[in-house]
């Protein structure tokens, strides 16, 4: 599962941060807004101009709150809430229990480097998304307690979706992509004679993201790699290395480390992988009516919906 994925997942749990950027936006304008509200000519502050034209700081307002106001506040309205009950049952992470999922996501994601990437692709810092780690922790922990998983419900649930835990045939593979014929003629030869594969991709492969874990590309099943690099991955056999093979991504030298056969799914070698989704499941149904449940022990006026 790669970063991207992880990422939609840490929203989904927490249901906050589709609208994080509008919320913060939000906020800094109601802070810059209420700061001001004493004095008319700060907040009637000129924000563009477009030839004599004007637009405002309370026009700003206006139009942020009509766009997208009563979403943001709410968001803010249930972050609050849940602060508060946290604070409440004295809720704790851990540096160390943060920086164990943490490595989980640095891992499915790749490698530090792909990491980096695709969390850059994202818009979030690293400290950002340990934060959010963090916020995702500290609810999972209140929420556990009030889920049960039976094993009439595991097996079920496997009964269900058994194909979809049926092992397919898998290579583990790294490689070293170049340009052009040349350069991997080159390289070849120096495979040959004998020089280190991991070493010789951090130094020439194109593909940055595997290169700097040594060209490592992990397991894969038929279908997610090009037709030509599949079809030589496929055929190898455990610790050969491949002669260059051309694909439309240039030519790729490929080293197969590991080989898994297609394996039918049996309930046993299942059972954990099976809980660990009906927990996510459950934490899904669980969170939103604790949520709810927290909301009703407090007063609160969200004077949006009078407006």
């Amino acid at each position: 599962m790669g970063l991207y994925q992880t990422l939609e997942e840490l929203k989904l749990r927490k249901k906050r941060f589709s609208t994080l950027a509008t919320v913060g936006l939000l906020s800094a304008i109601l802070t810059i807004t209420t700061g001001c509200s004493s004095n008319a000519e700060a907040t009637n502050e000129t924000v563009a101009t477009i030839g004599d034209e004007k637009i405002t700081k309370d026009e700003l307002y206006e139009v942020l709150v009509q766009s997208a106001g009563q979403e943001a506040l709410t968001s803010m309205i249930d972050e609050k809430v849940i602060e508060l009950e946290l604070k409440k049952d004295k809720i704790t992470v851990s540096d160390k229990e943060i920086e164990a999922e943490f490595a989980t996501y640095v891992k499915s994601s790749g490698g530090e480097e792909a990491f980096a990437a695709a969390l850059e692709q994202n818009g979030m810092t690293e400290k950002q998304f340990k934060e959010n780690i963090n916020d995702y922790l500290s609810i999972r922990k209140v929420i556990e307690p009030r889920i049960d998983i039976t094993d009439e419900e595991i097996k079920t649930y496997f009964e269900e979706n058994k194909d979809s835990f049926n092992q397919e045939e898998q290579v583990e593979a790294s490689h070293i992509l170049v340009e052009d014929e040349a350069t991997a003629k080159k390289v070849a030869k120096k495979l040959a004679a004998g020089e280190d594969f991991a070493a010789l991709a951090k130094e020439y492969s194109s593909d940055t993201a595997s290169a700097a874990n040594g060209g490592e590309l992990g397991l894969f099943s038929r279908g997610k790699m090009v037709a030509e690099f599949e079809e030589a991955a496929f055929s190898m056999k455990v610790d050969t290395i491949s002669d260059p093979v051309k694909t439309e991504h240039g030519y790729h030298i490929i080293k197969v480390t590991d080989k898994k056969a297609a394996k039918e799914a049996v309930l046993e070698d299942s059972k954990e992988e099976v809980k660990a989704l009906l927990f996510e499941e459950g934490l899904q149904t669980e969170y939103i009516e604790w949520l709810d449940e927290a909301k009703a022990d407090y007063k609160i006026n969200n004077t949006l919906l009078t407006e």
